[in-house]
Formats: C-alpha cells, structure tokens, sequence
C-alpha cells in the first residue's frame, strides 16, 4: 500500500508502519467456488479524486455513500447512481480513515483510527469533528465499525475485545465501554485477527469477521460470549455486511465478495454465491444500497497505486 509522504507527523508514520506490516500478512489462498465476473453489468466505477489510500465505506442517506483516505484521514462523499464523488472532510494531519459508519439519523460518521487506538466522529452537516475518542491505550489496530439503535461497536485487531460509544436520542455520545470477548473470536494468535463487524438479528447479536481464522462469529453484545459460524472457510475475510439472513464477506486478497446464507439459530452458513469483477483491485469493505454492494479498492501491496475507486455490483439476495 502506499502512503502520502506529505506532512509526514509521527503519529501518520507509526500508522502507516503498521498498516503495512498487517497488509503483508494477508496473501491469496484459493477458494473452491466461483462466482461470474458481473462487470458486463455495466456499474460504476468511482474514483475517489486525489485520494492517496482508501480502506472504509459506508451507506449515507439515498444513493449517497461515504468513503475514507486510509493514509490522509480524509472522508470523500459520493453517490453510486451519479458515479461521482470528491472530497467532503479534511480533516486535521495524522489521522488515518480505516472502516467507517454513518449514523444518518443523527448526521454522525463514526471512522475506526487504526493503530492510534481512537475512534473520529464527524458531522456530515458541518463537517466538523465532533469527538475524538480514545478507545484503548493497549496496542492497537481499530478496524471497523458496526452501529446499532444504541450507538457504535468498533473492533480491534490485536486485542480480544470490542468497544462501545453509547449513542443518546439526538446524537449525544456517552463514554466508551470495552467489552471482553470469550470463545473463538477471542483468538489473538495471529497478527492480524478481528476484522469487520456488523449487527444482526434485531441488534441482539454481532457478527465479526476474523482474519487470521479465515471465520466469521456470533457475538453476544451484552455478554461477549462468541461461536463460530460453522460451514465457513473464508480466506482474506475483511468487511462484512449483514442483511437478514444474508451476510456479504469481502475477501480483499482474492478480489470477490462471498454472499452467505446464516442459520443464527444453528449458527451455520452456507456460501451461496462468489462475485466477482474485472474492476476489484484489493476490495475490503462494502455497503449496501439495495440489490447493489459497493466496494472499495484499498490496492493494498499494488505498487505504484495512483488512484483508489469504488466498484458498484449486483448484491442479490
């Protein structure tokens, strides 16, 4: 991956030493089924104009999307019918932009900070900073964010634990609390573990996506008791989106999204579908627009990456 070498502080430095440290750890595995390439579709491709890094996108309000620069910070906003988008925040130097959420209802962007082990929550209205939030000061890779009725769990790569900002009625923040995981999602072995994360079934349940066990668990939010989701072998997993019985697993190495059907009572899952496209160069995060994913292209380990996009694809159900 590549860095922008402007305004080198030392907390974008340390950041960026450890983004590609953990991107070196992921390298393609194959995958027994495949998917057909949907690029004839004809969908979007959307450049995220000047962007020197891209990792997170989100669903804003409508066809609007917002997307973050992994090396600079930056939240570009965008809109997948029109196939246009530009910078939206500039945000302040050292920042990094990893997974994101928007919490339209409050006009709240939540941004996971990497190895800084913080949270960024940004107005969308003024496009202001609201918080910055310390999650931990343990070491640190935070990842992804997931939002319920109840506010935003974040997840950390290098620790066995989530973190909750309690979100009030109109958009207040309260403080952060750490949940302990136990179980199988609690594995730390690898370097790279926790990944994505979304809520299901109603908000009693969270889904996360771990790296390293190429899995994706159940969560119990209130008590941090994790189970696998059997039948899955997922290598490469990265961003995960979650609808109904449906859950959409980006694997950024191997340059496909896996649709997946869940049993949450059993807790089993069945790959029903591989997508595939000509335009994914290192996809890691999706959202959902209706019968439509769009992707973002982190190129991570692409040498020489001059431009970072948005790939929209046919998300069927």
């Amino acid at each position: 991956m590549r860095f922008s070498t402007k305004n080198p502080g030392s907390a974008r430095r340390r950041a960026a030493a450890g983004l590609v440290a953990l991107a070196a750890l992921l390298v393609p595995a194959p995958i027994a089924s495949a998917g057909e390439d949907n690029s004839k579709d004809r969908l979007p491709v959307i450049v995220l104009p000047g962007a020197k890094g891209a990792e997170g996108i989100t669903a804003g309000e409508g066809s609007t999307f917002f997307a973050g620069d992994l090396a600079t910070g930056d939240i570009f906003r965008g809109d997948i019918r029109k196939g246009t988008a530009k910078k939206f925040i500039d945000v302040p130097d050292g920042r990094v932009a990893v997974g994101m959420k928007a919490d339209n209802e409050n006009d709240l962007l939540f941004v996971a900070g990497g190895a800084s082990g913080k949270a960024y929550v940004y107005d969308t209205d003024d496009r202001k900073t609201v918080k910055t939030i310390q999650l931990t000061r343990k070491a640190a890779f935070i990842n992804d964010v997931a939002l319920t009725d109840r506010g935003a769990w974040f997840t950390n790569s290098q620790q066995a634990e989530l973190y909750f900002v309690p979100v009030g009625d109109h958009g207040g923040l309260g403080t952060v609390r750490t949940l302990k995981l136990t179980g199988p999602a609690a594995d730390t072995a690898d370097q790279f573990n926790l990944n994505g994360i979304a809520s299901a079934r109603n908000d009693r349940t969270l889904v996360v996506a771990h790296s390293g066990n190429q899995a994706l668990y159940t969560v119990n939010p209130r008590t941090g008791a994790s189970a696998q989701i059997k039948g899955l072998t997922l290598p490469n997993v990265d961003g995960i989106v979650v609808k109904g019985s449906t859950i959409w697993a980006v694997q950024n190495f191997l340059n496909q999204i896996s649709r997946v059907s869940v049993d949450f009572r059993d807790r089993s899952g069945t790959v029903k579908e591989v997508i595939k496209n000509k335009n994914f160069n290192i996809p890691t995060t999706a959202a959902l627009f209706g019968d439509k994913l769009a992707a973002v292209n982190a190129k991570f380990m692409v040498p020489n990456a001059k431009t970072f996009e948005v790939v929209v694809v046919k998300a069927r159900s």
